[in-house]
């Protein structure tokens, strides 16, 4: 990390960062979109109107304001005049619905809710309305705006909890994960570290801005002062032409990102699909070794895989002068400040800056840590002599496609629901497009008709299941395999039969 960068990672807010990054270089870019480019001082200029605006309809410091926007420029600006307040945030994945968008609202107790109006054929503000979402405004185009005069001075402390994330774990209900504007620069600052970028780099978004990667990515862009090129919808082959335009240097985003870039690859073998890039980097899900040497291999760039989560968005990266057998088999190594301990069975344990404050229920806090402070990551792995991660397991039993975390229980819980289901297990199969694709396996009662795959989404899409958990493969069994001591299911015996079955 550069002297720069190291001592903008000493601020206090994320507001203080934006700051001092815009005093510094407040001509270069840092976020591009279309024919639009935002500066830094432009970021910091639209964010204090806009706070501004927001203050004069209420908004406060300490204030919970909920958000559901796609990945634009406005969002950002949005989000960096929340932290100009000292309001609580509430980000929401844009493409979450009902039951998900109704709980995190309850939940949170949020005051305002941002929405995107009509976007993508879905009318966000409607559903706001059905929820009863209380300071519904519109905020894609158009943010409030106000004469930054009428505002308190910045915050001052970033150890209070500015920011609530959500995560589905392994439960049906989402969980509140709480965030402080310190864990967030240091989970930025890890990233940026790990990964050896330059002010010369461009970087890209082409993930959900609301996601935990969000603040992650635009920590770094603030402290090393580059720019990034921002998708509202992310699909290949329409998004290469803006990775060729901007000259994009760093590109990535999860298992299935690099399995996409890959298939576009494979047209033109020979021919480098974007002949800017460098490195190719994410996390969020398995990464096998045969698609690290692909990437290598056909993209000529190298590739970069780390492990994060929303309670803690950067663990370990690899970095690009990692061997190969590091960067094609492990998760990369610990920043300074991040500790990992391996517990008995050997369970992953974390603790350090970045980690989260807990969960809005204080009773999942409360199980959340063991006695020195440890979050209790569920997750299975080793420690190498070189200080490498390698995870070989998860004992939550949740489901990672394409990044995103999905709750077995949830999709379980409404499958029994179905006329024509008895019993249910849900498990994760492995997927090398989607790192995991979630397969339901289900026992039928006596009598009942036949099942199909196209007939269980329908029904699941009836009880509000949002798309990206609908399963895409189903097994009818005569039996589901159990023990013989409490009859629970043992989806490892179900993992072990389907995961070498295709995709219907």
């Amino acid at each position: 990390m550069t002297d720069t960068a190291h001592t903008l990672g000493t601020s206090r807010t994320l507001w203080e960062l934006v700051e001092r990054r815009a005093a510094l270089t407040p001509d270069r870019p840092v976020l591009l979109q279309g024919d639009r480019a935002l500066t830094f001082g432009e970021l910091r200029e639209r964010a204090e109107r806009c706070a501004a605006g927001l203050y004069g309809r209420g908004v406060r410091p300490g204030t919970v304001v909920a958000w559901q926007l796609p990945t634009r420029i406005e969002t950002a600006v949005l989000s960096f005049a929340l932290a100009r307040i000292g309001a609580v945030q509430s980000p929401v994945i844009p493409f979450y619905r009902d039951r998900e968008v109704g709980f995190a609202l309850r939940e949170s107790k949020a005051e305002f809710f941002a929405v995107p109006g009509v976007w993508r054929g879905f009318d966000h503000t409607e559903m706001a309305r059905r929820l009863g979402a209380r300071g519904v405004f519109e905020a894609y185009d158009s943010l409030p705006d106000g004469d930054p005069d009428v505002l308190p001075p910045p915050p001052a402390d970033g150890t209070g909890v500015r920011w609530i994330y959500w995560t589905s774990g392994t439960t049906s209900d989402p969980k509140g994960v709480l965030h402080t504007d310190r864990s967030l620069i240091a989970g930025g600052s890890c990233l940026a570290h790990a990964l050896r970028l330059t002010a010369d780099d461009i970087g890209s978004m082409a993930f959900p801005y609301a996601h935990i990667a969000g603040p992650d990515y635009t920590v770094m862009l603030l402290l090393y002062g580059f720019p990034a090129v921002m998708f509202e919808q992310f699909a290949l082959p329409e998004a290469l032409a803006e990775y060729r335009r901007h000259g994009v240097t760093v590109a990535g985003g999860s298992t299935a990102f690099y399995s996409m870039f890959l298939a576009e690859q494979r047209k033109q073998p020979g021919r480098k699909l974007i002949p800017s890039l460098r490195l190719l980097a994410g996390g969020g899900a398995p990464k096998p070794p045969d698609i690290y040497h692909a990437v290598v291999r056909e993209m000529g760039c190298q590739l970069t895989h780390g492990y994060g989560m929303t309670e803690v968005p950067m663990i370990t990266m690899g970095s690009p002068d990692d061997t190969v057998e590091n960067l094609a088999t492990t998760e990369g190594r610990p920043p300074a400040g991040m500790e990992i301990r391996i517990a008995d069975g050997g369970e992953v344990r974390l603790r350090g800056e970045a980690v989260c404050q807990g969960y809005l229920d204080p009773a999942q806090s409360a199980a959340a840590f063991d006695e020195d402070g440890f979050l209790i990551t569920g997750d299975v792995g080793h420690v190498t002599a070189t200080g490498h991660l390698v995870l070989t397991g998860r004992i939550k039993d949740i489901i990672i496609r394409k990044g995103e975390n999905i709750s077995a229980k949830e999709i379980e819980d409404l499958l029994h629901l179905h006329p024509a289901v008895g019993d249910a297990a849900v498990i994760g199969l492995p997927d090398p497009d989607r790192g995991e694709r979630v397969c339901a396996v289900v026992e039928q009662p006596p009598g009942a008709g036949p099942l199909t795959l196209a007939g269980i989404i329908a029904f699941l899409r009836e009880q509000g299941l949002s798309v990206h958990k609908l399963p895409e493969q189903l097994e009818v069994v005569e039996a589901l395999p159990r023990n013989d001591a409490l009859r629970k299911v043992l989806k490892y015996k179900l993992r072990e039969r389907y995961s070498g079955t295709p995709t219907p």
